[in-house]
């Protein structure tokens, strides 16, 4: 017997009104990967440790595979898709490129979601400011150095509201396809 209770659930996704029937028990980094294709969101450990996984909700630094896709009922969720486009890089964006802060790339979404909700409470943080802010995001291919410089240079530059309304957003972590699948 299937005791599996759904619920639908009202949200904004970078400015875009969903809704969508969740199961109980299913996450929210879930919901953003496999039902709406969210691959900007990266699943890392799965329990809360590496980061990798942080969104915004209403604007605060939130772990997608710690929270059950039912608390996201009437939120903004915003992924790193929803800070800026190809056209148009948000601020952190920029900095991350101009002082070489994302190396492979798999942690950089949590990263600067984590930045953006620091800047948007604290527009000029302190360097130990911005460690402590990134303190649950893990990076194994630098040693956050780049990831600091960046963020103290975007500190000031960044709105603590920038999602795009009613544009298709593209950004850097989209999911692609392949030259030989196209």
């Amino acid at each position: 017997m299937n005791t599996e209770h759904r619920y639908p659930v009202h949200f904004q996704l970078n400015g875009e009104q969903k809704t969508v029937t969740v199961s109980s028990e299913q996450t929210l980094l879930d919901l953003l990967r496999q039902d709406l294709h969210a691959w900007e969101v990266k699943e890392g450990c799965g329990q809360g440790d590496c980061g990798a996984c942080t969104v915004l909700i209403d604007g605060e630094a939130r772990l997608a595979c710690l929270m059950l896709a039912v608390q996201a009922e009437q939120s903004a969720i915003t992924t790193v898709c929803g800070l800026g486009d190809e056209a148009h890089l948000h601020p952190l964006q920029q900095a991350f490129i101009e002082h070489g802060a994302a190396q492979c790339g798999f942690c950089t979404p949590g990263i600067l979601l984590s930045a953006q909700a620091l800047l948007a409470t604290n527009p000029h943080p302190t360097r130990t400011q911005i460690r402590t802010a990134l303190a649950g995001n893990l990076c194994r291919c630098t040693g956050y150095q780049a990831i600091v410089d960046a963020i103290e240079a975007a500190s000031g530059q960044v709105c603590s509201q920038s999602v795009i309304a009613n544009e298709r957003i593209t950004c850097i972590s989209t999911q692609v396809t392949r030259r030989e699948e196209a």
